[in-house]
Parts: structure tokens; sequence; C-alpha cells
């Protein structure tokens, strides 16, 4: 992190400029966030020095959050696909400042961002206030434990890297004791582990096929007496009548049936009432061992929109409208913490990674048509089907889009194939297709000659 992407006096136009730049704020550097202010630096603010693009995020790296299940099971380095906002705002024509969205005062037009700290706790940044004429929020959203007891004391979330990444090594620890003959929870000599993931959508059943390909490979690097199928218990715990329940229904079966022929359990109809250190209880009153439990069963906005004095729906995201404006037409929200229509469904635009693609894609013209005076035109969400990856070769989904006239179902390879584009997509948008070649061949170069789970 550099003083010259972080500090305030950054954003401060210099006193010789003919007319004061019109500053465009994001705040949230996810997915949709990043590849709207690469795309506004590259495209506005480097050709019209009357415009300041600013992104603020509490982070200082970005990750796509669709690989955290990835880092989770071991399978991926965290630290070859990790970007740091400063190095891309550099590149790219905006300005980065880190810090966490505390406040908003529409009257003068600024947000308020928290302070940073270094890992001893010591100030390195106080405190700031960043000046906006056009405000956009696109800040995510965050685990939602619907205050079940234990959930958020017990069970482990997989909303950042970090918790990925503690996830990890407690997994990798726990496969070591019970090789060992250790339990986690008791002294008895028994050779298993138990796993619990709570929520049966895309991030745990994903995360479930990825921990069981991640048992299979364990005894090649010294747990020689875990059997990764006997040993190595996984269970899928889900609320609703079946997994992926978003889904079309023949996409849930399949999955489900791939599941259970790679022994994972899965429990349908299952509502968790409380989470224990060392087990799941049900509402029914069964009970489910677990030595490690992920919590993956709803999202919700960050609470901090909450308190904006913005209009907000029952899971605290920003009401819109369709040109992704709030009730201030100055102030945009997109993406997850946002409840943006969808007329053609009587329903909202639902919290998915190619939402926020294509709303990240309205943004930039909503956005270059505000700066010209223009109106803005709505935005119409496209669903083009959804992808379950299930590992390494293997995955699942339905297609949908005019070329196809109807929902297509596929799966295995040629699925994995259009799961992996959507990661290259995403890169293509940061860095254009060349620079994503290159990388893509390093990062499959990397593999070939490093370990196929991280062990440390």
């Amino acid at each position: 992190m550099t003083t010259e992407s972080t500090s305030s006096n950054a954003l401060i136009p210099a006193g010789k400029a003919e007319r004061v730049p019109h500053r465009i704020v994001i705040v949230g550097g996810g997915a949709g966030g990043l590849e709207l202010a690469t795309r506004l630096g590259d495209r506005v603010a480097k050709r019209d020095r009357g415009v300041q693009v600013v992104l603020v995020d509490r982070g200082s790296i970005h990750i796509w959050k669709p690989l955290l299940h990835e880092v989770a099971a071991g399978s991926m380095d965290a630290g070859t696909h990790l970007l740091e906002y400063a190095a891309q705002a550099r590149w790219h024509g905006f300005i980065f400042n880190q810090g966490e969205l505390q406040a908003l005062d529409r009257q003068r037009k600024c947000i308020t961002i928290g302070p940073i700290n270094d890992e001893s706790g010591e100030e390195l940044i106080p405190q700031r206030e960043i000046a906006y004429d056009t405000l956009i929020f696109s800040i995510g959203s965050v685990t939602n434990f619907f205050n079940v007891p234990g959930a958020e004391q017990h069970a482990i979330a997989l909303d950042a890297l970090h918790q990925a990444e503690h996830f990890r090594r407690r997994m990798i620890s726990l496969c070591m004791r019970a090789d060992h003959g250790l339990r986690h929870h008791s002294k008895e000599q028994e050779h298993q582990l138990h796993i619990a993931i709570i929520g049966g959508g895309a991030t745990g059943v994903e995360l479930s096929a990825e921990l069981r390909n991640t048992a299979e490979v364990l005894s090649a690097y010294g747990l020689h007496h875990l059997d990764p199928r006997k040993d190595i218990r996984i269970t899928v715990i889900e609320a609703a009548p079946r997994i992926l329940s978003a889904l079309p229904e023949p996409v849930s079966m399949k999955t489900t049936a791939l599941l259970i022929e790679r022994e994972v359990e899965v429990l349908t109809n299952a509502k968790v009432s409380e989470v224990r250190a060392d087990s799941v209880l049900l509402a029914d009153g069964r009970s489910v061992q677990a030595d490690l439990t992920v919590w993956a069963a709803g999202i919700k906005a960050p609470p901090v929109l909450g308190t904006l004095g913005l209009p907000v729906n029952r899971l605290g995201q920003l009401d819109v409208e369709q040109t992704l404006q709030t009730v201030d037409p100055d102030i945009f929200a997109f993406g997850d913490c946002a409840s943006c229509p969808w007329p053609e469904k009587n329903s909202t635009v639902p919290p998915r990674a190619q939402a926020a693609h294509q709303q990240a894609q309205f943004m930039f013209d909503a956005i270059r048509r505000r700066l010209a005076g223009q109106s803005l035109e709505r935005y119409h969400y496209k669903d083009l089907g959804s992808l379950v990856s299930l590992g390494r070769f293997d995955a699942v989904g339905n297609l949908m889009g005019p070329l196809i006239g109807s929902t297509l179902f596929i799966e295995g390879i040629l699925a994995r194939l259009l799961y992996i584009s959507l990661y290259r997509m995403h890169l293509a948008a940061l860095h254009g297709w060349l620079r994503t070649a290159a990388d893509s061949l390093g990062q499959w170069l990397q593999r070939k000659t490093s370990p196929r789970v991280k062990l440390h």
C-alpha cells in the first residue's frame, strides 16, 4: 500500500485546474466494483482530466469471490490469484483509498471511511472523508446466520479470503490428527473427521465436491492412514426440499446424484436449530457430528447500508430503480447490495456474479450518459443460466439465451470449461485478453510443478 494510493490529498483538485473534476466514488472492490473502476479509469478518467474515479474498499487486495471454496479446500493457492488494488489503480487511471465505509452525508455529498491500522493495531491512516459527485455502492454481501444459536461462534463463513484460509488450515490440522488416530473432541482412537456444510446452495455444493477431491489426494502427502471415502465424512445440510433450490430441478437432481456417488451425504428438509462446537442440531431432533462446520446458508447486505438514511429491504439491500439509482439520483447501487427490479419475472435481480458483471457494464454506459447530460436507460437482467463446479474435471448447469431458445442442461468437462471461462472473462475485464492468456499459461505451468493441495 502506497501513500499515493490512500492519501486523501490525492482527491483534492489542483488549484490551477480549469474546473473541478467530476468525482465518481465507487465503494466496494468486488467483481463488479473493480471492473467498473477499471473501465471508467481506462476509458474516461485517462481521457478526460475533468473526471476523477475513486475506488474505496476496506481491504487492500482483490480475489474473485467464487474462488473461495477452492481456497478453503486447499486446491487453489490464493497467492497466484490476488490483485492489489493500489497496483490496479496505478495501471488503469483511478485512485484507490483503503478504508471501511462508516457514514454518508448526502447534504455535504461525502462519505466517511474508517482508519487503517497495522497488525499491532497502531493507526497508520486516520478516519477520512471523501467527497463525491456521483456515488456508487457495490459492497457485496455478508453471511446471514439467521440468528441460529451458536452459528457465528462455531461455524466458519466464506465471505473473505482470511476465512477460507482459516478453514483450510483447520482442515489440514484435523486431518493430521485424524491420521494419527486422534479426534478433535475426544481421546478415542478413531480415524474419522466429520465436516458439516450448512447450506445447499452453490457455495455449499461446490465446497463439498472440492473437499472430496482434496481428501482423495491427501494420502499422497503423508496422510497414509486416512481412507478418503470412509474416514473423512462430508455432510451437506439443506433446509429446503432439494439442494440448489434456485436452479432448475434437473440440475439439482443430477448434482445430488453426483454428490452421493462421491459419498457426500445430502440432508434435505433439514432445518438447523443450533450449532455446537462438535455437532449440528436439527429442528427434528437429529444431531449431525461435526469436527468442522461451514455456514453457507444465506446472505444479507452489510449492516452499514441500513445506517445511511437510504431505503433498504428486509435483507438490508439498498432499494434501487431500474436505472440502478437510489432515491437520491446522485447515488447508485448494484450487485449483491442492491435490490433491483426484475419486471419480466415480477421479482428482483438475483445476487449472482453474472448479474454484477452485467450491471457493471450497464453502470459504465450510465455514467458516460450522465456525464454527457443524457437521460439514463433502464437495466434489464439477462439470465444466461448457472453453472456449479464439482471438481477439476466436472460441473453441471443450465444455459439460457436467445441462441439456445430454451434451457439447455449441460454437464461434464464442457460445463467445467464454461465455468472456468467465467473467471477468465472477469480477468479479461481487469487486464485485457493478452495478459489474461499469459497469466493463465503461467498458472497452468505452476500447477504442474506444485502439490495439488496447499499444505502450509
